[in-house]
């Protein structure tokens, strides 16, 4: 039997995942910053505002998306260079473009751009492909990672590369090749080390073994954020009562540790329903990716699913103290405008594309 186009269909399993998220951002961030009502205001604009785009891309089809990639690609390199050139410096890093009203960070744009590129660039030869569109793929990803790398933004530059090779991956890649990569990282990760991490990335990873050795300096967050963690038992102490967060001993955590501060008041429980409804995320993307129509929306909807994932595994391992502390936030939870409205377009692609395979028809 075959489905009719339905112009209003939504996936609504997939929003209301995102919708409880959200809701649950809110609540978080409200205990986070102390309660405060100007934080809480700012959180739901940018909830909002993100939805809006989320639902404007819902309706743009993937066929569009896909005519679209090397331009989003190429304008996101333009401004990854602008950033690099007369970039708005804070906390060290040149990362945002001021525009007056609001600061936008253009490497988030690229965890988007790289993903929509490479997908486009493998969808357009027989899969597997074939080397040279391999290695030409390799090179789209490297151009922005390094730039972003050098901004400096390894955790992000790093998440960038990841949402790449996940879709390059998908596209079906020998395991020669895969054993070439991993012995060529084998090489550049020394080098990396040597040439290109700053100090205090180097005692990032270092700390990640012995936290006590410097309690007070590079150790103080992963130790504050392991304590918040265990002192929320099973139950936790309750939204609102959470020692660790209000007297502020977990720092950074409305953004980078904000896990902390939920694991503390909900505890383990609450824990649980936080990573089934992320689970939930990740597996209804890649059922969309399997149901797609076209090599193009499979490889995207894919590649999108599973580097979500790596965005909720990486922070949960780095604020947990079993990852080194690279700055990535928390999908959906974390405090920041332009990250949140990144993980909505990520999100209304993936209803694009569910409709689109569901307006295509299908038989039963």
């Amino acid at each position: 039997m075959r489905q009719t186009d339905n112009p209003s269909y939504i996936d609504l399993p997939l929003l209301t995942v995102v919708l409880m998220l959200c809701a649950l951002s809110l609540i978080v961030l409200y205990s986070a910053t102390g309660e405060s009502f100007d934080q809480l205001i700012r959180r739901s604009i940018h909830v909002g505002f993100a939805l809006v785009v989320m639902l404007v891309f819902t309706r743009i089809p993937p066929s569009m998306l896909s005519r679209w990639s090397p331009n989003v690609y190429a304008v996101g390199l333009g401004l990854l260079f602008i950033v690099l050139t007369i970039g708005s410096i804070g906390k060290g890093a040149q990362r945002w473009i001021d525009l007056g009203i609001f600061q936008f960070q253009p490497a988030e744009m690229m965890k988007i751009a790289v993903p929509m590129m490479v997908a486009w660039t493998v969808a357009r030869v027989t899969l597997p492909p074939n080397p040279i569109f391999i290695i030409l793929s390799i090179f789209i990803v490297l151009i922005p990672t390094t730039l972003v790398i050098l901004q400096p933004d390894l955790g992000t530059g790093l998440l960038i590369a990841l949402a790449g090779i996940v879709v390059i991956f998908l596209a079906g890649i020998g395991w020669k090749l895969v054993v070439t990569v991993l012995l060529s990282l084998a090489v550049i990760v020394p080098a990396m080390w040597v040439f290109v991490l700053h100090d205090y990335q180097r005692s990032r990873v270092l700390t990640l073994f012995d936290p006590w050795a410097d309690p007070l300096g590079v150790g103080y967050h992963i130790i504050q954020s392991i304590i918040a963690i265990g002192s929320g038992g099973v139950q936790g102490k309750g939204w609102l009562s959470g020692t660790q967060s209000q007297l502020e001993f977990i720092p950074e955590q409305r953004t980078d540790f904000i896990f902390a501060v939920y694991a503390e008041e909900f505890g383990l429980i609450g824990v649980i329903v936080l990573l089934m409804l992320y689970l939930f995320l990740v597996f209804r993307g890649l059922s969309i990716a399997f149901h797609a129509r076209d090599t193009y929306s499979r490889l995207l909807a894919g590649g999108l699913s599973t580097t979500f994932f790596f965005y909720v595994f990486v922070n949960i391992g780095m604020v947990s103290g079993i990852l080194p502390v690279v700055g990535i936030p928390l999908p959906l939870m974390s405090y920041g405008g332009t990250s949140m409205v990144t993980l909505m377009i990520g999100f209304g692609i993936l209803m694009s594309i569910a409709r689109d395979s569901r307006s295509r028809g299908w038989r039963r």
